[in-house]
């Protein structure tokens, strides 16, 4: 995984702090983000940890619309548009 910063993020306001970090938790984000600052981890890691978030949160609402269509209805529809602009 490769780090990349949002160009948003770098808009965004930051909040200095400092924080008691485990010596082994810390080296591991780094090998694993391959990020080349600490800060840079430890930012991918709470952006990561937010998406993540997130997503399980949209999760919940999975298959309570009444008006979502069917991966069946999706494919139908599809199938019709490719032969509309077929030759």
């Amino acid at each position: 995984m490769s780090v990349e910063l949002d160009s948003d993020l770098a808009k965004s306001a930051s909040v200095k702090t400092t924080v008691d970090i485990p010596t082994q938790e810390l080296e591991d984000l780094l090998k694993f983000t391959q990020a080349p600052t600490k800060r840079e981890a430890i930012v991918a890691a709470i952006v990561d940890f937010n998406r993540r978030k997130r997503m399980a949160d949209l999760v919940k609402f999975s298959g309570c619309s009444e008006t979502m269509m069917t991966n069946e209805e999706i494919e139908a529809l599809e199938a019709q548009e490719f032969r509309q602009q077929s030759p």
